[in-house]
């Protein structure tokens, strides 16, 4: 089974910059599709970026495209969230995805919850002045 944990969320002004961390168990994030959401409150959960298994299509939303990147480093067992010149608008819990499934993030422009079966708790990221 395949557990993941965020971590390196916080209060951040504007303009500043995060990196997000999110620490795979169980089995190896090679072998996943791996994705990033943000919700907040009263709004519905909104894909920012997904890797397919292949690392051949990365997506990411028209709301983060230039500022956000998602990495993995399989040696750490770990995927990243690189977000830069960040925005008030940003704010949100923001959570960790995984999927074994080939079809998963394979289609340009697409992040789709449903296609991720593993998810982390979240972690909560602020920005503000």
């Amino acid at each position: 089974q395949l557990q993941l944990v965020e971590s390196g969320g916080g209060l951040v002004q504007p303009g500043g910059s995060l990196r997000l961390s999110c620490a795979a168990s169980g089995r190896h994030l090679v072998y996943h599709a791996i994705g990033w959401f943000r919700q907040t409150p009263g709004k519905e959960p909104e894909g920012v970026a997904c890797i397919s298994e292949s690392d051949q299509v990365t997506n990411y939303a028209d709301s983060v495209k230039g500022r956000f990147t998602i990495s993995r480093d399989n040696a750490k067992n770990t995927m990243f969230l690189q977000m830069n010149s960040l925005k008030p608008e940003d704010t949100a819990v923001y959570l960790c995805a995984a999927d074994p499934t080939y079809s998963t993030c394979s289609v340009e422009g697409a992040i789709r919850m449903y296609e991720f079966g593993y998810w982390g708790r979240g972690t909560q990221v602020t920005v503000s002045s």
